[in-house]
Formats: C-alpha cells, sequence, structure tokens
C-alpha cells in the first residue's frame, strides 16, 4: 500500500481559521504565522515530492512505451507485440490517473478559493 501525506495538519489549520472568522472577535482576521507545508511524518516527504515522483514515474514509462514501440516497429528481437500493448496502456492509464488527480487538486483549490470568511 501506498503511503500518502497526512492531511489532517492541513484540516486542523482550516477549521482554527473558520473558527476564528465564525467568533468574530476582531475586525482582522487572525491567520496562523506560518502554514507549514504538508509533510508525512513517517517518510519526511511533502506532497509536492510525491507529486513530482508520480510525474517522473509517468514520464518514464511514457519514453519506456514508445521505446518498446520504436524497437518492435525496428524488428529488434524478443520485443514481442503484446509486451508494447502492455507498456503503452500502462503509460496510458498513469497518464489518466494523472490528470485525474490534477483535475481534483484545481477543483479543491478553487472551492477553498470561493469560501466566504
Amino acid at each position: 500500500m501506498i503511503e500518502r501525506a497526512d492531511i489532517n495538519a492541513v484540516l486542523q489549520q482550516m477549521r482554527e481559521v473558520k473558527m476564528q472568522a465564525q467568533q468574530g472577535a476582531s475586525s482582522e482576521i487572525n491567520r496562523p504565522a506560518a502554514i507549514r507545508p504538508v509533510v508525512d511524518e513517517q517518510s519526511g516527504e511533502s506532497f509536492a515530492d510525491l507529486f513530482k515522483g508520480a510525474i517522473d514515474g509517468i514520464h518514464d514509462a511514457q519514453s519506456q512505451a514508445k521505446t518498446m514501440a520504436t524497437s518492435y516497429e525496428q524488428g529488434v528481437d524478443g520485443v514481442d507485440l503484446h509486451q508494447v500493448m502492455i507498456s503503452m496502456e500502462k503509460a496510458s492509464v498513469s497518464f489518466q490517473a494523472l490528470t485525474q488527480v490534477r483535475n481534483k487538486m484545481v477543483s479543491a483549490y478553487e472551492d477553498v478559493m470561493n469560501m466566504s470568511i
């Protein structure tokens, strides 16, 4: 199972800001002193590092699929059509998954930006 970044810290910060806004104790919104990056406490890896790793992995899968397809077209021994098709499908599925993650991130960002404080 893949370890994911812990989002509890971000959710807690959002709850604190919401509570401060609801209390309305002052005319200025009290913001956290520093917004910490989301970091997985077990591995020390940030979400940006995880996302970059995913992008690099997809790039590698696409490069491997392209290399295998070229090798098959050139008639290199040991490269079968089913291997080429499997590697191309893996690259395609990986790219589609990354696109969906990106779309969800953009949607979440837009939701946060449209929140009223």
